[in-house]
């Protein structure tokens, strides 16, 4: 994941409750031929982002348009089936499954993450002792993120060391090394910061729980019960499936510069954190789904939507799903996701009813939030 990813991420990774003193918002219909959200996609093209998708289900209908191209070399088009990487998207899938063990009196949201993964989080100042597995799903763990640490910042986030290992597969704990190589960023429980060590974290508390592989647990639980023939955990696997565009990068902090085709790449280091690959029709299927309660009992479900400020007055985060309040007033609930070449949004409203996944095939300029706002606001 790209530095200006994470940046979008922790700004926007905010999942929960709507304001307990306000009533339930409810979405304007958009107009029938999508047009706000069409002009945002080509505004998008327009301020730089290769290509875009974008599918949106409302009731039983269902929209899907493309914007720009999905090669820069041969100027074919996106495709409205692409599969993606969806990057931090993964977490929502990841808390789910905790919740659903939790659900099976497998394991509690107040275990520490000591009590399952035993002297593993430890080292200057961590202490897993203290750290709740609540704590790692609403990000208040108070734990570094191994994307920040300059070491790995340097190895593998530059286009010098992005190119030499963008096919290495490292484990959970050579991760875990880069993060607790710094201090954290506060005590357990007394702020919210995003952490994709948190994740990492949880997805080992699966696999201590179950003795399976987390990605396994996923499928088992979640890819297969909902039918999401797009979706994956892949391990070593470095191409996406097709009908596929090719991600693009600048491999840099600025969205000036030469542009990288970054397609090729293996996800697995962003394990629990942001692994996994999926369709614009597929999230819009898993989130339904995940809202309406098919996924999880009412109890959990109540759970994941309690929110956290995270420092943003219009975004909340929950376990796993952010709670974002749009310009409108209209609540949505999902996750954004960025990875290099790749930027996505997943949400939709409270009852499950309109929901819109978009991805971009370039991760250094345009707006997912400006085509959420056009598609539930209609501007």
């Amino acid at each position: 994941m790209n530095r200006r990813a994470r940046t979008i991420l922790t700004a926007a990774t905010a999942v929960a409750l709507s304001a307990a003193l306000a009533g339930p918002a409810v979405a304007a219909p958009p107009t029938d031929d999508h047009d706000a959200t069409r002009h945002a996609m080509r505004a998008a093209v327009a301020d730089g982002v290769p290509g875009v998708t974008v599918r949106v289900r409302q009731g039983h209908g269902a929209w899907a348009a493309t914007a720009g191209v999905g090669n820069l070399e041969t100027d074919k088009p996106r495709s409205t089936r692409d599969h993606y990487r969806v990057a931090s998207i993964s977490k929502t899938f990841v808390a789910t499954v905790v919740l659903q063990l939790e659900a099976e009196g497998r394991l509690s949201l107040d275990d520490t993450v000591e009590k399952w993964l035993p002297g593993v989080v430890r080292g200057n100042g961590h202490n897993g002792r203290q750290v709740t597995l609540r704590q790692l799903l609403n990000h208040t763990s108070g734990i570094f993120d191994y994307l920040e640490d300059r070491g790995f910042r340097q190895t593998y986030m530059t286009a010098d060391g992005f190119m030499k290992h963008r096919f290495d597969e490292a484990e959970p704990e050579e991760l875990l090394v880069y993060a607790l190589a710094n201090e954290p960023y506060f005590a357990p429980g007394r702020s919210f910061e995003y952490s994709n060590t948190n994740y990492l974290l949880a997805a080992r508390v699966i696999e201590k729980a179950t003795g399976n592989d987390y990605g396994d647990e996923i499928d088992r639980r979640i890819i297969a019960p909902l039918h999401l023939t797009s979706t994956s955990v892949p391990t070593t696997r470095v191409t996406l499936p097709r009908p596929s565009g090719r991600a693009y990068s600048k491999l840099a902090e600025t969205d000036t510069g030469p542009t990288y085709d970054v397609t090729e790449l293996n996800a697995r280091m962003a394990y629990g954190s942001g692994q996994m690959v999926s369709s614009s029709a597929d999230l819009n299927r898993f989130y339904s789904a995940l809202l309406r309660g098919r996924l999880l009992p009412p109890e959990q479900l109540k759970e994941m939507k309690t929110t956290v400020e995270t420092g943003r007055e219009t975004y909340r985060y929950g376990l796993g799903i952010v709670d974002r309040e749009l310009g409108c007033g209209v609540h949505v609930w999902g996750h954004y996701g960025g990875i290099t070449g790749s930027e996505s949004a997943a949400v939709t409203t409270e009852d499950g009813r309109h929901s819109l996944a978009v991805n971009f095939n370039g991760d250094w300029s345009g707006s997912t939030d400006a085509i959420i706002e056009a598609e539930f606001c209609g501007k």
